[in-house]
């Protein structure tokens, strides 16, 4: 029998997959989310490079948001998809191929997409 982990990973192999083949060179934008954090990264594949991240574990960013701000939050996930939106702009990717990972586009991973898209992100 498979742990939980191992179901985890198996999905995201199978959804990277998928993304991948119909890239078309572009940058994708990988979601990752834990119990306590969430984060994003825009990664080129053709290159094997990471072009801009973003967490809820950066220091300016816990600083600017208090110490009330817990990474669990739909609120957390909003804040980062708009910083990874921006980020994007100055880094000049407009458009992303969106990687949920082996997770559900619902809740956290739904808010960070939503707000990435507002931020000026197109996938």
């Amino acid at each position: 029998m498979k742990t939980a982990q191992e179901k985890l990973k198996r999905r995201a192999q199978r959804v990277r997959r998928r993304l991948k083949q119909n890239a078309n060179g572009q940058p994708r934008l990988s979601v990752y989310r834990s119990s306590k954090n969430i984060s994003a990264q825009i990664i080129d594949d053709a290159k094997g490079i990471t072009l801009v991240s973003a967490s809820t574990l950066e220091k300016d960013l816990k600083k600017s948001q208090g110490k009330g701000m817990k990474g669990t939050d739909i609120a957390a996930a909003a804040t980062i998809g708009k910083l990874i939106g921006e980020r994007a702009k100055k880094a000049g990717v407009k458009q992303v191929i969106f990687d949920r990972g082996g997770y559900l586009y619902h809740g956290r991973v739904k808010a960070l997409a939503e707000a990435a898209r507002e931020a000026g992100l197109k996938f």
